[in-house]
């Protein structure tokens, strides 16, 4: 609807259709011409705007997909008209405006609210959209804000959205990571990280000096033709999809390498990148370290994912801004993401200290992994509906778990996992009980610091409409919690 409205507004002929009819009813309620698509004559039709989650190419291509193919339409989303009218008013005249896009199997959501917050902390004007905040289509006009210095758009892209975009064209890409997934949609896990790597293309071309339709010189940053582009690109080299991307590219001078000290690929990083460790990053240029950042003491950037998701943001916002000390301001303000490993309050009692962390958002093992790895004494909530493996995946990060409370369809699948990897459970059933044996059950266990850590590894449909929904019921019983602190919300 949002691609509807805009293109209607651009005064596009336009006609829309969904497989579901209550869309189509809604939509002509709002005053679009609706039609099969079946029924259209392809030979006047310019593009077929897709939404992401219709399929593209598998299992198979949608019927209407079929059809744009057979009469060579164009089949793009809402993202490439988003890039093709920055790339047309930058033609026109140079916008002040820049574009930051971030994909990758996790942690995305978390970097790319986390460059959002950081530009903002730096005095920047930056904007959220995409796959998280607003819809492209619904974001701030570009050049709006030019005699200030325009805006940042920091664009969270899913695979999907990507391979709808032949015209993305950032001034600054990242891609965190790869692991498989999402194999439905693109067929084999290489056709997946393929599409993730297109994010880079553009900077490819910018670098070779040619554009895909021959033209010389037309590329990002080449001026040729008036755009004036810079193109920069962030890359992981710590998996070995990314690292394979990253090779490709070494030899280009746009890209920054971000990878752990024994990385296969250290000497890039060292030359040109960032080096990770648990409690931070180092940043190197021309061979020299020129930045190091410590994040112990960051609640909500805990672990050495963060450390990763707070090396790309970085890394990411320092191609669009000078104010380097802003942005490293900017990461100690940093709330954290809604339902994503956030610390939502603490209990001090006796010399034990108790923090209650939310990571509702994590409905599936590989989703849970980061948080077990990120606390020494761990009083787990997990389950919900089970995904496939349930639990299984997670036994080598079982250590730190103390005690487990299940709740939810999962529960006794969960327990029998548990048990066979000698971990002590009850079966709660609910989360306000989870909450209350988990509480009891750590106070008496001894004093220091431990989590009480609401991490389903499972889907929320069996007791809750959505994971929003069951974070904020966890963050109600900690609210309830005798003596409880409460963190600030922001």
């Amino acid at each position: 609807m949002s691609a509807a409205s805009a293109l209607q507004a651009g005064g596009a002929d336009l006609v829309v259709f969904d497989d579901n009819e209550a869309r189509c009813v809604a939509a002509r309620d709002k005053g679009f011409t609706v039609s099969d698509l079946k029924d259209l004559d392809w030979g006047n039709i310019d593009a077929l705007l897709l939404s992401p989650g219709v399929p593209l190419t598998h299992p198979e291509p949608h019927w209407s997909v079929k059809l744009a193919n057979a009469a060579n339409v164009p089949v793009i989303g809402d993202t490439e008209l988003f890039f093709q009218e920055f790339l047309a008013l930058n033609r026109r005249s140079e916008l002040a405006d820049k574009i930051i896009v971030l994909t990758g199997t996790n942690g995305k959501s978390t970097t790319t609210a986390l460059t959002t917050h950081i530009l903002n902390a730096a005095g920047e004007t930056a904007v959220m959209g995409g796959n998280i905040g607003f819809g492209v289509l619904d974001m701030p006009e570009f050049g709006s804000r030019d005699e200030e210095g325009g805006t940042i758009y920091v664009l969270e892209l899913s695979s999907y959205q990507i391979d709808l975009t032949p015209s993305l064209q950032p001034t600054a890409a990242g891609l965190l990571n790869i692991t498989p997934d999402h194999i439905d949609r693109h067929g084999t896990v290489e056709n997946y990280a393929a599409v993730k790597g297109k994010i880079f293309d553009n900077l490819i071309l910018d670098r070779l000096g040619f554009h895909e339709h021959g033209q010389v010189g037309t590329g990002i940053g080449s001026g040729a033709d008036g755009l004036g582009l810079s193109g920069t690109g962030v890359i992981s080299v710590d998996d070995q999809y990314c690292r394979s991307i990253a090779e490709r590219l070494s030899s280009l001078d746009n890209m920054m390498f971000v990878g752990r000290a024994d990385s296969p690929m250290i000497l890039q990083v060292k030359s040109n990148g960032i080096e990770l460790r648990d409690d931070g990053f180092s940043l190197y240029q021309d061979g020299g370290q020129v930045l190091d950042v410590n994040l112990n003491g960051i609640t909500h950037l805990r672990g050495a994912h963060n450390a990763q998701n707070a090396a790309f943001a970085f890394a990411l916002a320092k191609q669009v801004t000078v104010n380097v000390a802003g942005l490293v301001r900017g990461l100690r303000t940093f709330p954290g993401l809604s339902h994503r490993m956030r610390q939502v309050g603490v209990l001090s009692r006796l010399g034990r200290r108790l923090l209650f962390v939310n990571d509702s958002k994590a409905t599936n093992a590989d989703a849970s992994m980061q948080a077990l790895r990120s606390y020494p004494e761990i009083y787990w909530i997990a389950g919900g509906r089970a995904k496939e493996g349930g639990i299984e995946g997670l036994k080598s990060h079982f250590s730190s778990i103390r005690k487990a409370f299940l709740i939810g369809e999962a529960a006794e699948d969960f327990g029998n996992t548990l048990r066979a990897a000698n971990i002590a459970y009850e079966i709660c059933g609910d989360i306000e009980t989870a909450v209350s044996r988990a509480v009891a059950t750590g106070l008496e266990a001894g004093s220091g610091e431990a989590a009480v850590l609401l991490s389903p590894a499972a889907a929320s449909f069996d007791q809750f409409p959505n994971f929003e929904v069951r974070g904020e019921a966890f963050c109600d019983v900690v609210r309830a919690v005798a003596n409880v602190e409460m963190a600030a919300e922001g």
